[in-house]
Protein backbone atom coordinates (compact mmCIF):
# COMPACT_ATOMS: atom_id res chain seq x y z
CA UNK A 1 0.00 0.00 0.00
CA UNK A 2 1.21 3.50 -0.80
CA UNK A 3 2.51 5.51 2.16
CA UNK A 4 1.64 8.87 0.63
CA UNK A 5 -1.19 10.56 2.48
CA UNK A 6 -3.09 13.74 1.94
CA UNK A 7 -2.48 16.22 4.75
CA UNK A 8 -5.98 16.30 6.18
CA UNK A 9 -7.50 16.73 9.62
CA UNK A 10 -10.96 15.49 10.59
CA UNK A 11 -12.27 17.20 13.71
CA UNK A 12 -15.10 15.88 15.89
CA UNK A 13 -16.59 17.97 18.65
CA UNK A 14 -17.28 15.61 21.58
CA UNK A 15 -18.07 16.93 25.07
CA UNK A 16 -16.44 20.21 24.14
CA UNK A 17 -13.16 18.54 23.11
CA UNK A 18 -11.60 18.76 19.65
CA UNK A 19 -10.33 15.38 18.50
CA UNK A 20 -8.17 15.19 15.37
CA UNK A 21 -7.33 12.32 13.07
CA UNK A 22 -5.72 11.92 9.65
CA UNK A 23 -7.74 10.51 6.77
CA UNK A 24 -7.59 10.37 3.00
CA UNK A 25 -10.80 8.37 2.51
CA UNK A 26 -13.96 10.32 1.89
CA UNK A 27 -17.55 9.13 1.95
CA UNK A 28 -20.19 10.59 -0.35
CA UNK A 29 -22.54 13.03 1.34
CA UNK A 30 -25.94 14.44 0.72
CA UNK A 31 -26.31 16.72 -2.29
CA UNK A 32 -24.36 19.93 -1.75
CA UNK A 33 -25.67 22.92 -3.62
CA UNK A 34 -22.65 25.20 -3.40
CA UNK A 35 -20.07 22.95 -5.04
CA UNK A 36 -20.36 23.16 -8.80
CA UNK A 37 -18.62 22.62 -12.09
CA UNK A 38 -19.73 26.06 -13.19
CA UNK A 39 -17.10 28.77 -13.74
CA UNK A 40 -16.70 31.29 -10.95
CA UNK A 41 -15.90 34.18 -13.31
CA UNK A 42 -15.60 33.64 -17.06
CA UNK A 43 -13.79 36.90 -17.75
CA UNK A 44 -11.50 36.84 -14.72
CA UNK A 45 -8.04 38.37 -15.13
CA UNK A 46 -5.34 36.89 -12.88
CA UNK A 47 -3.62 39.33 -10.54
CA UNK A 48 -1.62 36.88 -8.45
CA UNK A 49 1.22 35.75 -10.75
CA UNK A 50 4.79 37.07 -10.54
CA UNK A 51 7.16 36.34 -13.42
CA UNK A 52 10.35 36.99 -11.48
CA UNK A 53 11.65 36.07 -8.05
CA UNK A 54 11.36 38.89 -5.52
CA UNK A 55 13.98 40.12 -3.09
CA UNK A 56 14.44 38.15 0.12
CA UNK A 57 12.58 39.45 3.16
CA UNK A 58 13.55 39.18 6.79
CA UNK A 59 11.37 36.90 8.89
CA UNK A 60 9.22 39.66 10.37
CA UNK A 61 8.51 41.27 6.98
CA UNK A 62 7.70 37.89 5.42
CA UNK A 63 5.22 37.00 8.16
CA UNK A 64 3.64 40.45 7.98
CA UNK A 65 3.19 40.10 4.21
CA UNK A 66 1.90 36.53 4.13
CA UNK A 67 -0.18 36.15 7.29
CA UNK A 68 -3.20 38.18 6.07
CA UNK A 69 -3.42 36.03 2.91
CA UNK A 70 -3.57 32.64 4.65
CA UNK A 71 -6.98 31.35 5.76
CA UNK A 72 -8.46 28.45 7.68
CA UNK A 73 -11.19 26.44 5.99
CA UNK A 74 -13.76 24.59 8.10
CA UNK A 75 -15.85 22.01 6.28
CA UNK A 76 -19.07 20.25 7.20
CA UNK A 77 -19.68 16.81 5.79
CA UNK A 78 -22.02 13.93 6.48
CA UNK A 79 -20.61 10.42 6.81
CA UNK A 80 -22.29 7.18 7.84
CA UNK A 81 -21.74 5.19 11.01
CA UNK A 82 -21.63 1.41 11.08
CA UNK A 83 -25.43 1.33 11.06
CA UNK A 84 -25.43 3.61 7.98
CA UNK A 85 -26.93 6.48 9.94
CA UNK A 86 -25.89 10.00 8.85
CA UNK A 87 -23.25 11.49 11.13
CA UNK A 88 -22.13 15.14 10.81
CA UNK A 89 -18.39 15.56 10.58
CA UNK A 90 -16.28 18.70 10.75
CA UNK A 91 -12.91 19.04 9.03
CA UNK A 92 -10.21 21.69 8.89
CA UNK A 93 -7.81 22.73 6.16
CA UNK A 94 -5.97 25.77 4.91
CA UNK A 95 -6.11 28.10 1.93
CA UNK A 96 -4.50 31.16 0.43
CA UNK A 97 -6.21 34.25 -1.01
CA UNK A 98 -5.22 34.98 -4.63
CA UNK A 99 -7.57 37.82 -5.52
CA UNK A 100 -8.84 40.90 -3.63
CA UNK A 101 -12.42 39.93 -4.53
CA UNK A 102 -12.25 36.80 -2.39
CA UNK A 103 -10.89 33.89 -4.45
CA UNK A 104 -9.16 31.33 -2.24
CA UNK A 105 -7.01 28.40 -3.42
CA UNK A 106 -6.93 25.16 -1.45
CA UNK A 107 -6.75 21.40 -2.03
CA UNK A 108 -9.51 19.46 -3.72
CA UNK A 109 -9.49 16.90 -0.91
CA UNK A 110 -10.22 19.67 1.61
CA UNK A 111 -13.52 20.62 -0.05
CA UNK A 112 -14.46 17.29 -1.61
CA UNK A 113 -17.95 16.09 -0.57
CA UNK A 114 -18.43 19.08 1.75
CA UNK A 115 -21.96 20.35 2.37
CA UNK A 116 -20.71 23.76 3.48
CA UNK A 117 -17.45 25.65 3.82
CA UNK A 118 -16.50 28.38 6.26
CA UNK A 119 -13.45 30.52 5.51
CA UNK A 120 -11.80 32.21 8.48
CA UNK A 121 -9.39 35.08 7.82
CA UNK A 122 -6.27 35.77 9.86
CA UNK A 123 -8.07 38.64 11.64
CA UNK A 124 -10.82 36.27 12.82
CA UNK A 125 -13.52 37.29 10.37
CA UNK A 126 -15.52 34.39 9.01
CA UNK A 127 -17.31 33.97 5.66
CA UNK A 128 -19.51 31.23 4.28
CA UNK A 129 -18.27 30.07 0.88
CA UNK A 130 -20.61 31.04 -1.95
CA UNK A 131 -19.18 28.64 -4.51
CA UNK A 132 -16.30 26.26 -5.00
CA UNK A 133 -14.93 24.20 -7.87
CA UNK A 134 -12.30 21.51 -7.64
CA UNK A 135 -10.15 19.19 -9.72
CA UNK A 136 -9.43 15.91 -7.95
CA UNK A 137 -6.72 14.81 -10.39
CA UNK A 138 -4.46 17.74 -9.46
CA UNK A 139 -5.86 18.08 -5.92
CA UNK A 140 -6.63 21.78 -6.39
CA UNK A 141 -9.76 23.81 -5.70
CA UNK A 142 -10.88 27.43 -5.76
CA UNK A 143 -13.35 28.78 -3.19
CA UNK A 144 -15.27 32.06 -3.55
CA UNK A 145 -16.18 34.22 -0.60
CA UNK A 146 -17.81 37.66 -0.74
CA UNK A 147 -16.05 40.15 1.55
CA UNK A 148 -17.33 43.71 1.85
CA UNK A 149 -13.93 45.16 1.00
CA UNK A 150 -10.90 44.06 -0.98
CA UNK A 151 -8.66 41.50 0.70
CA UNK A 152 -4.87 41.21 0.73
CA UNK A 153 -3.74 38.49 -1.64
CA UNK A 154 -0.65 36.35 -2.15
CA UNK A 155 1.53 36.27 -5.23
CA UNK A 156 2.50 33.02 -6.96
CA UNK A 157 5.96 32.71 -8.52
CA UNK A 158 5.62 31.38 -12.05
CA UNK A 159 7.46 28.15 -12.96
CA UNK A 160 8.64 27.32 -9.46
CA UNK A 161 10.26 24.10 -10.67
CA UNK A 162 12.82 26.17 -12.56
CA UNK A 163 12.91 29.23 -10.31
CA UNK A 164 13.69 27.25 -7.16
CA UNK A 165 16.93 25.50 -6.34
CA UNK A 166 17.61 22.40 -4.27
CA UNK A 167 18.38 23.27 -0.65
CA UNK A 168 16.75 26.69 -1.11
CA UNK A 169 14.90 27.85 2.01
CA UNK A 170 11.10 27.59 1.94
CA UNK A 171 8.36 28.03 4.54
CA UNK A 172 5.14 26.00 4.88
CA UNK A 173 2.19 27.97 6.23
CA UNK A 174 -1.18 26.65 7.31
CA UNK A 175 -3.80 25.72 9.84
CA UNK A 176 -1.69 22.93 11.38
CA UNK A 177 -3.72 20.67 13.69
CA UNK A 178 -6.47 23.33 13.64
CA UNK A 179 -4.67 25.13 16.47
CA UNK A 180 -6.27 28.44 17.46
CA UNK A 181 -4.51 31.79 17.13
CA UNK A 182 -3.48 31.92 13.47
CA UNK A 183 -1.34 29.98 11.00
CA UNK A 184 1.70 27.87 11.86
CA UNK A 185 5.03 28.61 10.16
CA UNK A 186 7.65 25.91 9.57
CA UNK A 187 10.94 26.45 7.76
CA UNK A 188 12.88 23.95 5.67
CA UNK A 189 14.58 23.50 2.34
CA UNK A 190 13.66 22.23 -1.11
CA UNK A 191 14.60 18.55 -1.04
CA UNK A 192 13.63 17.66 -4.62
CA UNK A 193 11.95 19.29 -7.62
CA UNK A 194 9.51 17.59 -9.99
CA UNK A 195 8.67 14.59 -7.81
CA UNK A 196 5.74 12.31 -8.77
CA UNK A 197 3.94 10.22 -6.15
CA UNK A 198 1.10 7.70 -6.20
CA UNK A 199 -1.53 7.85 -3.47
CA UNK A 200 -3.40 4.92 -1.94
CA UNK A 201 -6.25 5.54 -4.39
CA UNK A 202 -3.91 4.99 -7.34
CA UNK A 203 -4.04 8.69 -8.20
CA UNK A 204 -0.71 10.15 -9.33
CA UNK A 205 0.32 13.68 -8.41
CA UNK A 206 3.10 15.10 -10.57
CA UNK A 207 5.50 18.05 -10.71
CA UNK A 208 5.62 18.26 -6.92
CA UNK A 209 8.07 20.12 -4.72
CA UNK A 210 9.48 17.90 -1.98
CA UNK A 211 10.46 19.70 1.21
CA UNK A 212 11.60 18.93 4.73
CA UNK A 213 9.61 21.88 6.10
CA UNK A 214 7.23 20.27 8.60
CA UNK A 215 3.80 19.79 7.03
CA UNK A 216 1.17 18.59 9.48
CA UNK A 217 -2.51 17.60 9.39
CA UNK A 218 -4.52 20.75 8.70
CA UNK A 219 -1.81 22.22 6.42
CA UNK A 220 -3.66 20.96 3.34
CA UNK A 221 -4.19 23.80 0.90
CA UNK A 222 -1.82 26.18 2.64
CA UNK A 223 1.03 27.82 0.75
CA UNK A 224 4.68 26.86 0.50
CA UNK A 225 6.55 30.15 0.09
CA UNK A 226 10.06 31.26 -0.78
CA UNK A 227 12.00 33.80 1.26
CA UNK A 228 10.56 36.63 -0.85
CA UNK A 229 7.09 35.71 0.40
CA UNK A 230 5.98 34.33 -2.97
CA UNK A 231 3.91 31.15 -3.16
CA UNK A 232 5.87 28.39 -4.90
CA UNK A 233 3.50 25.53 -4.10
CA UNK A 234 0.32 24.36 -2.38
CA UNK A 235 0.89 21.86 0.44
CA UNK A 236 -0.82 18.57 -0.33
CA UNK A 237 0.72 15.35 0.99
CA UNK A 238 3.11 13.72 3.43
CA UNK A 239 4.74 10.30 3.60
CA UNK A 240 3.14 8.25 6.35
CA UNK A 241 5.73 7.05 8.84
CA UNK A 242 8.56 9.20 7.45
CA UNK A 243 10.18 12.25 9.00
CA UNK A 244 10.10 15.61 7.25
CA UNK A 245 9.09 14.43 3.80
CA UNK A 246 6.25 16.57 2.51
CA UNK A 247 5.02 17.62 -0.89
CA UNK A 248 3.54 20.75 -2.44
CA UNK A 249 1.86 21.18 -5.83
CA UNK A 250 4.18 23.40 -7.87
CA UNK A 251 2.99 26.59 -9.51
CA UNK A 252 3.74 24.92 -12.85
CA UNK A 253 0.60 22.88 -12.20
CA UNK A 254 -1.29 25.24 -9.92
CA UNK A 255 -1.41 28.40 -12.05
CA UNK A 256 -3.03 26.93 -15.20
CA UNK A 257 -5.38 24.74 -13.15
CA UNK A 258 -6.51 27.69 -11.00
CA UNK A 259 -7.13 29.82 -14.06
CA UNK A 260 -9.12 27.05 -15.73
CA UNK A 261 -11.23 26.32 -12.64
CA UNK A 262 -12.18 29.98 -12.25
CA UNK A 263 -12.93 30.73 -15.91
CA UNK A 264 -14.25 27.33 -17.08
CA UNK A 265 -15.28 25.43 -13.96
CA UNK A 266 -13.18 22.42 -14.96
CA UNK A 267 -9.72 21.47 -16.23
CA UNK A 268 -9.48 20.30 -19.83
CA UNK A 269 -7.30 17.19 -19.79
CA UNK A 270 -6.90 14.29 -22.21
CA UNK A 271 -7.35 10.79 -20.77
CA UNK A 272 -6.41 7.32 -22.00
CA UNK A 273 -7.73 5.24 -19.10
CA UNK A 274 -4.85 3.10 -17.87
CA UNK A 275 -2.83 2.51 -14.70
CA UNK A 276 0.86 1.98 -15.37
CA UNK A 277 4.24 0.98 -13.99
CA UNK A 278 7.63 1.95 -15.36
CA UNK A 279 9.45 -1.11 -16.67
CA UNK A 280 12.47 -1.56 -14.42
CA UNK A 281 14.64 -4.70 -14.12
CA UNK A 282 12.52 -5.78 -11.15
CA UNK A 283 9.23 -5.16 -13.00
CA UNK A 284 10.54 -6.93 -16.09
CA UNK A 285 11.42 -9.97 -14.00
CA UNK A 286 8.16 -9.98 -12.01
CA UNK A 287 5.94 -9.75 -15.10
CA UNK A 288 8.23 -11.85 -17.33
CA UNK A 289 8.38 -9.10 -19.96
CA UNK A 290 10.28 -9.35 -23.23
CA UNK A 291 11.22 -5.66 -23.16
CA UNK A 292 13.30 -3.74 -20.60
CA UNK A 293 11.79 -0.28 -21.00
CA UNK A 294 8.43 1.40 -21.50
CA UNK A 295 5.17 1.87 -19.58
CA UNK A 296 3.60 -1.39 -18.41
CA UNK A 297 -0.20 -1.29 -18.34
CA UNK A 298 -1.41 -2.89 -15.10
CA UNK A 299 -5.09 -1.94 -15.43
CA UNK A 300 -7.36 -0.76 -18.23
CA UNK A 301 -10.49 1.15 -17.23
CA UNK A 302 -13.62 -0.39 -18.70
CA UNK A 303 -15.03 1.48 -21.72
CA UNK A 304 -12.08 3.89 -21.71
CA UNK A 305 -10.20 4.94 -24.87
CA UNK A 306 -7.54 2.33 -24.02
CA UNK A 307 -10.21 -0.37 -23.67
CA UNK A 308 -11.79 0.58 -26.99
CA UNK A 309 -8.35 0.56 -28.63
CA UNK A 310 -7.81 -3.05 -27.54
CA UNK A 311 -5.09 -2.40 -24.97
CA UNK A 312 -4.88 -4.90 -22.11
CA UNK A 313 -3.13 -5.40 -18.81
CA UNK A 314 0.50 -6.55 -19.30
CA UNK A 315 0.87 -4.65 -22.57
CA UNK A 316 3.97 -2.42 -22.60
CA UNK A 317 3.62 0.94 -24.35
CA UNK A 318 6.89 1.81 -26.09
CA UNK A 319 5.82 4.59 -28.45
CA UNK A 320 3.14 7.31 -28.44
CA UNK A 321 2.78 8.79 -31.91
CA UNK A 322 6.44 9.26 -32.95
CA UNK A 323 7.76 9.63 -29.39
CA UNK A 324 9.59 6.73 -27.82
CA UNK A 325 8.23 5.94 -24.34
CA UNK A 326 10.77 4.75 -21.78
CA UNK A 327 8.75 5.22 -18.58
CA UNK A 328 5.34 6.20 -17.22
CA UNK A 329 6.30 9.86 -16.80
CA UNK A 330 6.99 10.15 -20.53
CA UNK A 331 3.66 8.54 -21.40
CA UNK A 332 1.70 10.75 -18.97
CA UNK A 333 3.40 13.86 -20.34
CA UNK A 334 2.68 12.77 -23.91
CA UNK A 335 -1.01 12.22 -23.13
CA UNK A 336 -1.29 15.52 -21.28
CA UNK A 337 0.22 17.35 -24.27
CA UNK A 338 -2.83 16.34 -26.31
CA UNK A 339 -6.45 17.48 -26.17
CA UNK A 340 -9.67 15.53 -25.61
CA UNK A 341 -10.86 14.31 -29.00
CA UNK A 342 -7.38 13.76 -30.42
CA UNK A 343 -6.76 10.39 -32.08
CA UNK A 344 -3.28 9.04 -31.39
CA UNK A 345 -1.20 6.08 -32.51
CA UNK A 346 0.16 3.84 -29.75
CA UNK A 347 2.84 1.19 -30.23
CA UNK A 348 3.02 -1.55 -27.62
CA UNK A 349 4.55 -4.95 -26.90
CA UNK A 350 2.27 -7.88 -26.11
CA UNK A 351 4.21 -10.99 -25.17
CA UNK A 352 7.00 -10.77 -27.76
CA UNK A 353 5.04 -9.09 -30.55
CA UNK A 354 5.11 -5.41 -31.44
CA UNK A 355 1.63 -4.08 -32.20
CA UNK A 356 0.07 -0.74 -33.10
CA UNK A 357 -3.36 0.67 -32.34
CA UNK A 358 -5.15 4.00 -32.38
CA UNK A 359 -7.04 5.57 -29.48
CA UNK A 360 -9.27 8.62 -29.37
CA UNK A 361 -8.57 10.47 -26.13
CA UNK A 362 -11.46 11.87 -24.08
CA UNK A 363 -11.88 14.40 -21.29
CA UNK A 364 -10.60 12.97 -18.03
CA UNK A 365 -13.50 11.86 -15.80
CA UNK A 366 -14.22 14.12 -12.84
CA UNK A 367 -13.73 11.27 -10.38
Amino acid sequence: MSRFKYVWIISLLLLGLLTASISCIFVSTDNNSNASGEPICRDWTPVYVDNTTGSSLDSEALVDAMAPTVVSIITEKVTRDRFFRPVPETGAGSGVIIDPQGFVVTNSHVVEDARSLQVILSDGRSFDAKQWVNDSATDLAVVLIEPREELPHAHFLVDSLNNLGRLEDVIAVGNALALPGGPTWTKGVVSYLGRAIQLDSGQVLEDLIQTDAAINPGNSGGPLVNMAGQVVGINTAIVAGAENIGFAISTNTAIPVINSLITKGFVSCAWLGVRMLTVTPAVQDEYDLSVDYGALIVEVVSDSPADKAGLRADDVVVKFESQEIRDTDELRTAIQSRSPGDTVTITYIRDTQTRTTTATLVQRPSS
